[in-house]
């Protein structure tokens, strides 16, 4: 399988051949990588597609393999099975947990200028804030253990 990760601000597609997909069902895949170009604050991490709720959650470590942080992406899937080919769309708003249990909302401005640019269409931007709305309401009800043991179990097998 190929997976792309597609981005509306830059408009781009890019495809992640060097992930390690680690397990795949219907509703999930996971998968493992290093970071695409050399970066200082963070080296590799895992991540977990979540098909039907559109999330991506991701954990980054830094070269020394401490936690950096929790990554969560707002997103839209796009499978073509004839080429066994998925495009994982950003859809912009993204949330950090921090090891603090701190947690950050990013790029919300983001999504206004996608729809004042008519960049996508308005549904886009409402399942995008309905999906953020989900997210951190699993986060705030302690239920985030829901979505990271996906990432964890394969993390405590190595």
């Amino acid at each position: 399988m190929n997976i792309y990760r597609k981005r509306i601000i830059p408009d781009e597609c890019i495809l992640l051949k060097d992930d390690i997909i680690l397990a795949k069902t219907d509703e999930t895949i996971v998968t493992k990588w290093n970071t695409l170009k050399p970066r200082r604050d963070f080296h590799h991490g895992y991540s977990c597609y979540f098909f039907k709720d559109g999330y991506k959650v991701s954990k980054f470590f830094r070269e020394d393999g401490s936690l950096l942080y929790w990554y969560c992406d707002i997103v839209d899937y796009d499978y073509n099975e004839k080429e066994d080919t998925l495009i994982v769309t950003d859809l912009l708003v993204d949330v950090v947990i921090y090891p603090d249990g701190y947690v950050k909302v990013l790029d919300i401005d983001e999504l206004a200028v996608v729809l004042e640019k008519k960049l996508c269409e308005p549904e886009i931007i409402t399942q995008a804030l309905l999906r953020l709305d989900n997210l951190l309401k699993l986060i705030y009800e302690d239920k985030f253990d829901k979505l990271s043991s996906y990432i964890n179990k394969w993390i405590e097998g190595e």
